[in-house]
Formats: structure tokens, sequence, C-alpha cells
């Protein structure tokens, strides 16, 4: 998708469709040309109600709000609805801004229009695409708030690299497991490596061994898929800080020994969505050329079953000494990041370390599907992380940690379990039990992002089509470009 900005009027702009949203549901501002007909059609204006005048070649999608939560997912659902259309190659659409000089809703609506430009149609034999080849965006808007060329460019830029980030992400999710194991992802981090300023470090199980990533490889002994672990690094001149990227990359996860039921098993592919967004945000991060130096790691396993699988009542040893009861192998993601965390903090030294993860049922049960929840040992990471989710239109809360719950992963034979002995506050304690693998010298800069709810959802919602969404990834964009211009004020 091209995307072209003009100062020229709307009315002035030649293309097959035009996209007009509407913020008004009494339809009285005066842009809205066909209000006798949109009534007529029972069109009203709620968020990411769609009315396709065809005869008029003109496209009306409602929003709530003209900030970017709104913005984005009304351009999303415009796009969405053009899905397998072939007439409509060439859309205009002008600007909305919630604010003077604020390009936020600008960069939103490019965001909306290339995520819900979105599909999967790899395993299909009649292919659905967006017909959408070119968009003209007018900076003649509907409001009297202006943007210079340069700032509206910025955000075109720069909202066309965090949502094809987005979608590069949910493809990698999305690919079935046999088609995506191990290796695979290691070859795509290697692609990246070869087609952008990236550096890349695969480590094989050999070097897993001599690096005594023990629990990483006990998780995936059963599989005849071996481990990764892949180290993508963006490290600019003169970099502002250091941030470290941690993904859980379970291409699937079948539960092992504690087999999941059926039904549980079904969209395990999504088990991989923390390193698959860590592939994203190192993608978008190169393509911005950002000067911070972000590190990206990814253990990349397979849990399966077999003679070999790694059993209850095992005790294992992470990478840094610590002794694991194991009394459930399907909270195998854990034992996966204990040891890359390990290695991360090993090989970087680093202002944040953030790590992404679909861990736990227990978080869905807790916000629900749409939400990922964030847990540490210090405020200023975690709060970083839920308002920069919030201005990227992803949702976030704070899950915090008690001294009560860490009581429940206490062992009997060894230093911590990979469980807890109660049911209840499952997210909580699987954070708990990673801050066990947290260096003093990174204990108050980590956030752990729990991404068990929006990664994968079985139905389409706002911008986020069905399956995999690629969550985490605006956000961590966001939040490093926030550290980038907090650098700079100083």
């Amino acid at each position: 998708m091209n995307f072209n900005i003009t100062t020229e009027s709307i009315s002035n702009i030649k293309s097959d469709l035009e996209i007009i949203i509407v913020h008004d549901k009494d339809l009285k501002h005066t842009f809205v040309q066909d209000k006798k007909l949109l009534k007529k059609a029972g069109f009203t204006g709620t968020q990411d109600e769609v009315c396709h005048l065809i005869e008029k070649n003109r496209l009306y999608v409602g929003t709530e709000t003209l900030k970017g939560v709104g913005v984005r997912s009304a351009a999303a659902s415009a796009l969405r609805s053009l899905l397998g259309k072939k007439a409509y190659k060439t859309v205009k659409i002008a600007t909305y801004l919630s604010h003077p000089r604020c390009s936020a809703s600008l960069r939103a609506m490019v965001e909306g229009l290339v995520l819900g430009s979105y599909t999967f149609n790899n395993y299909k034999s009649t292919k659905v695409k967006s017909p959408v080849k070119n968009v003209e965006i007018s900076l003649d808007g509907y409001n009297t708030h202006e943007l210079s060329m340069e700032t509206a460019a910025r955000a075109v830029h720069n909202g066309e690299i965090s949502a094809n980030a987005t979608n590069f992400t949910r493809d990698i999710v999305n690919t079935t497991p046999d088609d995506c194991y191990p290796e695979i992802m290691a070859n795509i981090a290697q692609e990246l490596a070869e087609n952008s300023t990236l550096k890349c470090k695969v480590l094989k199980p050999k070097a897993l061994k001599k690096e005594k990533m023990e629990t990483l490889l006990a998780v995936a002994r059963a599989s005849r898929h071996k481990p990764r672990v892949i180290h993508l690094a963006h490290k600019p001149k003169n970099a502002k800080a250091v941030v470290t990227l941690v993904g859980k990359g379970l291409t699937y996860d079948s539960g092992g020994l504690s087999l999941k039921p059926a039904d549980y098993m079904v969209t395990m592919k999504s088990d991989k969505s923390g390193g698959s967004a860590v592939l994203g945000i190192m993608k978008a991060i190169s393509e911005m050329n950002l000067p911070i130096e972000v590190h990206g790691f990814i253990g990349a396993v397979e849990n399966m079953i077999g003679g070999d699988a790694y059993k209850p009542d095992d005790v294992l040893t992470a990478k840094n000494g610590k002794t694991i009861e194991i009394r459930n192998t399907d909270a195998e993601g854990r034992l996966v990041l204990a040891d890359v965390l390990c290695y991360a903090q090993q090989e970087v030294k680093a202002d944040y370390l953030f790590d992404f993860a679909t861990l736990t049922g227990a978080c869905v049960v807790g916000v629900g599907h749409y939400t990922s929840g964030v847990m540490g040992n210090a405020d200023e990471p975690k709060d970083l992380v839920v308002k920069m989710a919030t201005q990227a239109g992803e949702l976030a809360t704070k899950l915090d940690f008690n001294r009560h719950l860490k009581k429940t992963i206490k062992s009997e034979i060894a230093d911590v379990c990979n469980i807890s002995n109660t049911r209840y506050g499952g997210a909580i304690t699987a954070g708990q039990f990673l801050s066990e693998f947290i260096d003093e010298e990174h204990k108050e800069k980590w956030a752990h992002i729990d991404i068990a709810g929006p990664a994968f959802v079985e139905h389409a919602w706002a911008e986020n089509p069905h399956g995999a969404s690629g969550a985490g990834v605006r956000m961590m964009i966001r939040l490093i470009e926030k550290l980038v211009r907090t650098a700079q004020s100083h």
C-alpha cells in the first residue's frame, strides 16, 4: 500500500473511493454530503459502523472520538469492508486531527488502514486480498487544525512502519507449527538481519548446553525440532539508552506430559506470539533507525511428548544456578524464559528489560481477551508500558506482586516450583517465578508483559482480525520512541 500526502482539497483528488470518518452521530457536519441516504440506510455513526454508498463512491465509517484509538479502529473497519472488492484500487481520505498540530490521529489512521487491509490466506485455495494499492491523504482536513507537510510525512512514515511490523508479526504467529518451528524462526531473524542493519546471532543446542540453559533444553528435548536462542541487535552510534526485549517463542505447545485437553491445544501455534512480537519490534526499530540500542532475545522451542520428555517431579537447574521443581510440564514458557532472561542479562546491561509472553490462561481469566497484564518489581517500567500501550491503541493493566502469593511457588525440594500451589492469581505467580531470574542490576528495570489475552483471538475486534493481533509490537515501538524524546529533551 502506497501513501501520498497532498495539500489538495479532498474534492479535487481523483480516486475510486472516498473514505469519510464520521464523528458526530447526528450527522450534522457539513462534510457529510449524503445525510438523507445515510439516514435511510440506518447509519448512525457508531464506532466502526460502515455504510458504503456504492453509487456515490463514498464509504462512511463512524468513530466515537477523533483520538487515535477511535480513528485507528474506524480506518481499519473501512479497509476490512473492502476486502475482495477489486474495483477500489485507489482511495482518498482527509485528515482528522483531535488537537492543533498533533499528528497522533493521522498516524493512527495510517496504522488502521494498513492493519485493516491485513489478510492471512496462506492455506486457502482462493485468496482474498485488499484491493487498495494507493491512498491519497489530503491535509486539507475537516477541521481548523493544521499540520505541516514535514510533521504529516513523519506521522505517515512511522505509522506505516509500525503497522507493517504488526502485520509481519501476525503472519509469523498465524503460520502453522509444521511450517514454523525453531529453525524457521531463526531463519526469519537471519533474513531480517541480512536485509537491514540488524546483527543476528543464533545459538544451537551445543551452544545452549555450553551456556548451561538446561531448563530450555529440557522443554525442547522431546521434539524433533531442535531449539534455538536468537539474539538480534540494533546498535546505533551514540545511543541514548539500552533496551533489552525477551520473547517466548513456543512454536507449538502440546502441554508435554501434562497434556492439554484437545480444545485447549487448538491455537497453540500462537504460543510463539512473544517471540514473534520481538521480531516485529526489531524490524520496526531498524527501519525507523531510532537512536536507542535495542537487543531482542527469543527462546524458540517446541514442547512435545515422547519417551525423552521432561517430567513432573524432575528438578532442573536454570542458567543462574537456581533449581526448579517441575510439577506441571505445561508451565513450560516460564522455564524457557528463565534461561533466556539470564542469558540476555549476561550479554547486555540494559536500562530497561521487557519480556513478552503468552504465559498464562489466568491472565485471560483475570483481565479478558483484549488486555495485557504488566508485572514487575518497580512501578516506573510498568507505568511506562501501560501509558505507551494506551497511546498505541493497545490495552494493558498492572497486576501487582505481593509477598503472600510469592509463598505459593515455594518448593520443599528445590529453590522454586514451576507452578503455584493455588489455582488463584496464576498470572502473578508466573510473573513472580520469572522475577527469580532477574539479577540485582536489572531488578528495578524489568517488566513482564503477559499477552496471552490479546495475542490471538478467534474473532475480529477493533483493528485486529481473526487470529493473531501482533500484540506488544506497537506499544513497544511507542515506548522506545518515548525514550528517544525523553533523552533529546535533556
